[in-house]
């Protein structure tokens, strides 16, 4: 499923939300290369948010899913 948020609105979240740093990001954003996992797996396997956090993350990405979703079918009339 193609994801129906940007990286500057994720970003934005774990800024304004969870008060991830800059630094922990730029963490995040160099290993995204390099790594294929998801970035809130990143997060997590580099120790920069807790298990609470990543349900925080999960629970908004599905939020944003649910919403994206609703949309479409609101656009396609089902």
């Amino acid at each position: 499923m193609n994801k129906r948020y940007s990286d500057r609105e994720f970003i934005n979240f774990l800024q304004t939300e969870l008060a991830i740093s800059p630094a922990d990001i730029g963490v995040m954003l160099r290993h995204r290369e390099s790594d294929s996992a998801p970035l809130p797996m990143i997060l997590w396997q580099y120790g920069l948010v807790s298990l609470a956090q990543l349900t925080q993350i999960f629970d908004w990405i599905e939020a944003k899913t649910y919403v994206g979703i609703y949309s479409w079918a609101i656009e396609m009339e089902i």
